[in-house]
This record gives C-alpha cells, structure tokens and sequence, in this order.
C-alpha cells in the first residue's frame, strides 16, 4: 500500500518524533548525544525552521518544529536523519547494515493554545517520565536544559513560541502531567492526528487530508436485530 502523501503547511505547530529501528540505542554515551546535537544545528542552517523544544532520548527523540512554508517540515526532518544516519554508520563502520531508523518520522499538528503547552511539557518532561533525572531540566540533551544553563549561543538554537512562556516554566515542566494528559499526546502520536480543540482538530483533519486519523479503528460493531 502506498504511503499516504505528508501535507504540511506552514505557519502550523508541529510533535515530530522518531526511533530507532527495534528500539535500537541511538545514543548510548555524551559523544553520541552531541554528535546529533550538531547535525541539529546544521539542519537548522541548511533549512530555517523554528525549533521550539526538544528531547534526546537514549533510543528515540521528540521535537516540537514551526515551519515557515509548505514542504519545509519534512525537508528539515529529511535532511536531519539522512545526515545523523550517514554520520553514525560512519562513526560505527557499520555502513550497509541496515536502517538506523524505524522508518519515517511521525508527527502531528498542535494548536496554539494550552494544547501547545501540553505537548510541550510532554516532550521536555521525557527525560524525568523516564526516570533517567531528578529534575527535568537535568537531562542534558534537551531544550529546557539549554534554555536553564546553556550559553547566549547555545540558546539562540531555540526559536521564540508562538504563545508567552510563563516565568515558572521549568517549575511547571517538572510537576506531573494528568493521565489523560499523557495519553491524548500518546494518542496523536501513534495515529498522527492533530492535538486541539475538538473544533480545531476536525478543521485542521480536513484541510490536511488527515479524517482518518480520526475515525474509530476497526469494523463497525453489527447492531442488533429490531425486535419484532
């Protein structure tokens, strides 16, 4: 079956995300984090769209990206793994393999509005929800790390939101999310439909070409015979 053509307009709010292939470890030492950190920044250089937060996970990553224009998500997202993976076979003279990654990157449209801080949080909360720090703003190999510690340089990596960011952000990231918080994330990722208001969410399907993310899956359940 042939893959469903990826339409994504500028100006949107965009969850991508990516693993690697079986849940392969991408990164397993500070060497590889900052090896993917710096095909980052060149991805960023070759192709100007707005990163707004991220996570690098020891077998996947999570960003949240603003593209300016039609066709530059997955340009940027294109040339970001193709470089990463080039680089890391290399590295590993493994080239000839097999894939680095599971496939294509999932992602969905986020609205601007408190949907936008939920996905957020989700993503730069990953390190903590993992067990892997204390604090979130410990996990050095995400935005809200950069944005604590990192230099004047290292910051201007990371785009302006298109929402005002509280002053207690880091705070914020760090309390739980709700339950249902998280699995309506987990749920636009797994079947890559827009994050919103249910208004917004049906709009944005369908101008996308996405109504099917958000059908039930499944035959429909038979009804019942009328009684006589």
């Amino acid at each position: 079956m042939p893959r469903r053509p990826r339409i994504a307009p500028g100006g949107l709010v965009y969850h991508v995300l990516n693993r690697g292939v079986a849940r392969l470890a991408l990164f397993e030492k500070d060497a590889d984090y900052e090896a993917f950190e710096r095909v980052l920044v060149e991805a960023l250089a070759e192709h100007s769209t707005r990163l707004l937060s991220y996570c690098v996970m020891p077998n996947h990553w999570h960003m949240v990206l603003w593209p300016r224009r039609e066709g530059e998500l997955t340009e940027f997202l294109r040339w970001l793994t193709h470089t990463h993976v080039m680089r890391w076979h290399a590295h590993f003279k493994t080239s000839g393999t097999g894939h680095l990654y599971q496939g294509r990157f999932k992602s969905f449209p986020v609205e601007t509005d408190e949907h936008f801080y939920t996905v957020v949080r989700y993503v730069e909360r990953n390190a903590l929800r993992a067990n892997l720090v204390e604090r979130a703003e410990d996990w050095r190999w995400s935005s809200l790390w950069r944005r604590e510690f990192g230099s004047v340089e290292a910051k201007s990596l990371l785009a302006r939101w298109p929402l005002p960011m509280s002053a207690d952000w880091t705070a914020h990231v760090n309390r739980p999310q709700t339950p249902a918080e998280v699995d309506a994330v987990r749920n636009s990722i797994r079947r890559g439909c827009p994050f919103g208001s249910a208004g917004w969410q049906t709009r944005t399907a369908r101008r996308l070409g996405l109504d099917w993310t958000l059908r039930a899956r499944g035959r429909p359940r038979k009804q019942p015979e009328p009684e006589q």
